[in-house]
């Protein structure tokens, strides 16, 4: 309390002495908090925003029956990776953890005819459901579905030589194991691709100190090097349950 009272007081003397510079703080202030409640706005930004159609509603309320529904992406993260994809004119895109599918229909139906997407999953039964809406969607043909795991995919990916060969990755896998996706992936990733990256605030639990899992601990450590690594640039967005945007710099790009 005292710290802020002299805080305060500190303000009060600024704004006799320098009208202009004291502006200028309480602007940074004002501008440096949070002013929307993003609860609140969702329903209006999903009205305003979203372009749903039929299909997408179907597999939406059909993986809503399934005990993991809460992995699925939420339907304007979807359509805002779809834009990414077209912003960078992607034609290659690895997918580390596909679910039901949403993530890649989305992504996929972005691509264009002669795309492809190599999706890296484990389970047959939720990937079936999702090469069924591929197939309704006409996407199928621009899908490669790896069933194993992903790390010996993305290596064998590197092996065969196909470094700088991709241009958008998506990372929505096991935590524990984020930060070797995310090695894999930036070799694979062409110079100014894309390596989105999600649940990066894992419902809030990276920032409440009280919470310890290894999920939360390794989610943490990554946000932490992603910050400081100069290979990329760099967004945490509070898209969903944080969504992170990194680019992949050129070699000889300045930080």
């Amino acid at each position: 309390m005292a710290e802020k009272i002299i805080e305060n007081d500190c303000l009060s003397q600024l704004a006799i002495l320098n009208p202009t510079h004291f502006q200028r703080r309480k602007e940074f202030i004002v501008s440096n908090q949070p002013t929307l409640d993003l609860m609140a706005i969702h329903d209006y930004v999903f009205e305003h925003s979203v372009r749903d159609d039929e299909l997408l509603r179907a597999l939406r309320e059909e993986t809503a029956g399934d005990e993991m529904a809460r992995m699925q992406i939420a339907p304007e993260q979807g359509q805002f990776m779809a834009l990414l994809v077209k912003l960078i004119g992607a034609r290659r895109i690895l997918e580390i953890g596909t679910f039901t599918g949403y993530s890649s229909l989305c992504m996929a139906r972005a691509l264009p005819e002669d795309g492809e997407m190599i999706c890296c999953d484990l389970d047959p039964t939720w990937t079936g459901m999702a090469q069924r809406y591929w197939q309704q969607a006409g996407v199928d043909h621009k899908i490669k579905l790896v069933l194993a795991p992903a790390l010996d995919t993305l290596n064998a990916l590197q092996e065969s030589g196909q470094q700088d060969a991709f241009d958008l990755a998506f990372i929505d896998a096991d935590k524990e194991n984020y930060d070797l996706y995310y090695e894999a992936c930036l070799s694979l990733i062409r110079p100014s691709g894309l390596i989105l990256l999600d649940n990066m605030l894992w419902s809030g639990r990276v920032a409440d100190t009280s919470v310890n899992d290894a999920d939360t601990r390794a989610l943490r450590a990554l946000n932490m090097k992603l910050k400081n690594d100069q290979r990329i640039d760099l967004s945490l967005l509070t898209l969903a349950d944080g969504l992170t945007i990194a680019r992949k710099r050129q070699t000889d790009e300045n930080q």
